[in-house]
Order: structure tokens, then sequence, then C-alpha cells
């Protein structure tokens, strides 16, 4: 599943490829996604300015004029496509070898002629996205967006945040880092590598990282790594896994993959400066977790 920095390479793509652009036509091939489309939500779509697109957790937010928002999930499979005269975009295939993205693959779900003549092809061979529209002003009492925690990034994760919300809690600090919750955005390679940059054992409970009142060393360390990761996941345009892409079709993005410190580094020497300990996997939640049991405590 495309975590936070993918979806956020793909917000970086839409925006620069959609701002400006209004929406001529929109092709729904099938009437749901993970759900089913909201009703007549091609007509809510069809003739508005896109004005730009932003990004809440996992979740792409299209603004369009009127007050409108269109957001959209990515799920386990979902890629954007552009295609133009413009644009220099390469339709792919999904890890099982299907075609997708040139408008006329079988997973084709939607799309999205601009005014221009341009489009943009949503493909999806799982079907687990989402799509819904909805007013601007009504984002904060959305049924998906209502309880998702801060953003993992510095303006908005501060230490005593994090504490607030891991204290009392008898789950594994890895656990509690994947409820969204609890920070928004952060998935399962990400929690993996924040855990080794702080230092801390996935097994170790939510409630002990954070103690009674004051903000541990332990909550400070995890708060700056999941500053440090997600910023260089971005910069490097996230990791590259299974079916994801960008939306110009590039499956060669996602460079981060280079930096993994643990995971999918089971029985390898722990990268760990000076640390002799070697990768472990274990499993918590029905996911492999990734971690050195010398020098994560």
């Amino acid at each position: 599943m495309p975590e936070l920095p993918e979806v956020e390479t793909v917000r970086r793509g839409l925006e620069y490829h959609l701002v400006g652009r209004r929406i001529r036509e929109v092709e729904l091939r099938r009437g749901d996604l993970r759900f089913p489309f909201p009703e007549e939500f091609d007509r809510m779509l069809q003739g508005r300015l896109i004005e730009r697109v932003d990004r809440r957790a996992k979740y792409l937010l299209i603004r369009l004029e009127g007050g409108l928002t269109w957001l959209c999930h990515l799920g386990m499979s979902g890629r954007w496509t552009l295609l133009g005269d413009d644009l220099d975009s390469r339709p792919g295939k999904f890890a099982n070898g299907t075609s997708v993205g040139s408008g006329e693959g079988p997973h084709d779900w939607v799309v999205i002629h601009l005014g221009n003549g341009s489009r943009a092809v949503y493909s999806d061979h799982r079907r687990f996205g989402i799509m819904d529209c909805f007013p601007t002003d009504q984002q904060d009492s959305h049924k998906l967006l209502a309880s998702l925690g801060p953003e993992p990034t510095p303006n908005h994760l501060t230490p005593m945040e994090l504490a607030e919300r891991l204290r009392g809690r008898r789950t594994p600090i890895k656990s509690a880092l994947l409820d969204q919750k609890t920070v928004a955005g952060l998935g399962n390679i990400y929690v993996c590598e924040i855990l080794h940059r702080a230092g801390v054992s996935p097994r170790r409970s939510a409630a002990s990282v954070a103690g009674r009142s004051a903000v541990t060393r332990r909550v400070e360390r995890i708060t700056g790594a999941t500053h440090d990761v997600i910023t260089e996941a971005i910069d490097a345009g996230g990791s590259t896994l299974q079916d994801f892409r960008g939306v110009d079709g590039d499956d060669a993005m996602g460079y981060f993959t280079h930096n993994f410190l643990v995971y999918g580094r089971e029985n390898e020497p722990c990268l760990g400066y000076g640390c002799p300990g070697t990768v472990s996997r274990i499993v918590q939640s029905n996911r492999s977790t990734f971690f050195c049991p010398v020098c994560q405590r």
C-alpha cells in the first residue's frame, strides 16, 4: 500500500499537471471502488476548475472551484497516469502483468478529460481505492478525516503532542504509531525505520515510551526520527513497492528504498553506527516488523 511519502509524490505530480485545468468530462467505468461513488459524482466534478491539490494523511484532496473537495485514496494498488500531447507519460503494468493507465486498460476505472485535451486516468486492479466529493468547509467533520492525528512533519507533530497521544496505552509502540488517530499517514515500512533510528524496541508499550508526565527522551527521539524519515522519504520520491508508480508511469522512482536500515533486511547486519546486532523479523498485528534487538531497547 502506498504510504504518505508515495502519496505526497503523487500529489505533487497531480498538482503540477492539473491545477488551472478545467474538467471537461468524467468517465466512470464502474459504479464503485471500495465504496460506491457518490450519487451524480461525475456531474459534481464536470465543468469545474481544479484550483489546487492538497493532502491529508494518505488522502489526496483535489480542491475544485465552487468550494468542493474531491477526495481520493489510492488504497493498495490505485495509481494515476497523466496522458496528453505535452506529457512525457508512459502507461505501465500492474505487478500481475496487466496493462494500466492507457485509458483503455481493464482496470482503468476513472478517466478525467481536461479542457486542454489531456486526460487523467485512475487505475486500480484491487479496487480498494476511495473517491468522494464534499463541501470543503465540511472537511473537519468528514467521516474519513475527522479523527486523524497530526501530520508526521516538523510543523505539525511535536514531542508533547505525541506523548499525550501515547500516554496510558498498553499497546506496543509500533501498533500505536500505525494508528492513524495517533499520527496521520504513518505505515509499516516507515514506522520500522523510525523506531530503529530512535533506538526504541517495537515491542515496548506505548505507555512506557510516553512516561507519566514529562516528555521522555524516547518520545523526543521518535518525534525527531519521524520528522527525518518522512522528510527524507518525500525528497526521495517514496519507496517503490509492487504497484506504486508516479503520475508519469515512472517505475524507477522511490529511491528511499536504498536508505532502509532495517525494513526487509532480516538476518542482515544492523547498520546502526557501531552496532554488532543482526536485524530480526517478528509479526505484530499480522504485519512484519523489522528491528535490531541489540540497539533498539
